[in-house]
């Protein structure tokens, strides 16, 4: 049986105390689900609101990181317009256990190139060390766990499958995005603005709807390490839009990540 999940990269929380987390391997990836716990659920917005603990630069637009250590920690996840959330999608074979998962340097936000393999170019890598690559071949699509290696380990399923199975991670996220905004509620105090209103950039992560993006090209790769992915032309279908993950009136505001709605044309082709 293949079973898909998608994973947040984590680290060890062991010197964190803002909120309550769970412990942590030094690393090691986190299935994003409705059915995690309150402290799981902790770790995984800590990990994301570190993702994206950024200092604003010199000809950066963005204010300053306030001093309070709750926003100063989310300053980053409050204020940015391109998130990046450390890790993809997990694929297991459970037959052989075989286990196709994310690389370095690639993130959830990026999980819309897996509509290139389906529909698109019919390829597309998700980082490196180890460098995954999903290949389609007529109506099979091939996960090469490590294309940097000659021996490496393949998953094999039909289109149709992997087609169900990431609908199945877009339901996985909704839910954990629903479990997040009940964690926030109870566990992170409100920081009011009185009659300052809320802060610079809270209104883009305030979980309105965005309009339909246009052409985004093939491999869009976050520019972490300088990896890059397959190139040439092409557009996402779907539409994308953030979704809130904290909200309170008046107060601070956190979004995670694009939840795009996986189309589901006909595979004939």
């Amino acid at each position: 049986m293949i079973v898909l999940h998608p994973v947040l990269e984590v680290l060890a929380s062991d010197d964190f105390t803002l909120w309550p987390v769970a412990e942590s391997a030094p690393y090691g990836f986190l299935p994003l689900n409705g059915a995690l716990g309150a402290a799981e659920v902790g770790t995984a917005v800590m990990r994301i609101a570190d993702c994206n603990d950024i200092d604003p630069g010199t000809d950066d637009a963005r204010p300053p990181r306030p001093a309070d250590p709750l926003l100063g920690f989310l300053h980053g996840l409050l204020t940015l317009d391109d998130l990046f959330v450390s890790g993809g999608l997990r694929i297991i074979d459970t037959a052989t256990g075989t286990t196709f998962l994310p690389g370095c340097c690639t993130g959830l936000e990026e999980r819309s190139d897996w509509l290139h393999v389906l529909d698109g170019t019919g390829s597309a890598s998700f980082g490196h060390d180890p460098s995954p690559l999903a290949e389609r071949h007529g109506d099979t699509v091939w996960l090469t766990v490590d294309a940097e290696r000659e021996d490496s380990p393949v998953i094999e399923l039909p289109v149709t499958d992997l087609r169900r199975l990431l609908a199945g991670a877009e339901r996985d996220l909704a839910d954990f995005l629903r479990l997040a905004t009940a964690w926030t509620a109870l566990h992170l105090p409100a920081h009011h603005h009185r009659d300052r209103g809320p802060p610079p950039g809270a209104g883009r992560a305030r979980g309105t709807a965005f309009p339909r993006r246009g052409p985004v090209p093939v491999g869009r790769v976050r520019p972490i390490c300088g990896a890059q992915g397959p190139s040439g032309p092409g557009r996402y279908r779907g539409r994308w839009h953030l979704r809130a993950l904290m909200r309170h009136a008046r107060c601070t505001c956190l979004h995670v990540a694009d939840v795009l709605p996986y189309a589901s044309p006909d595979d004939s082709h």
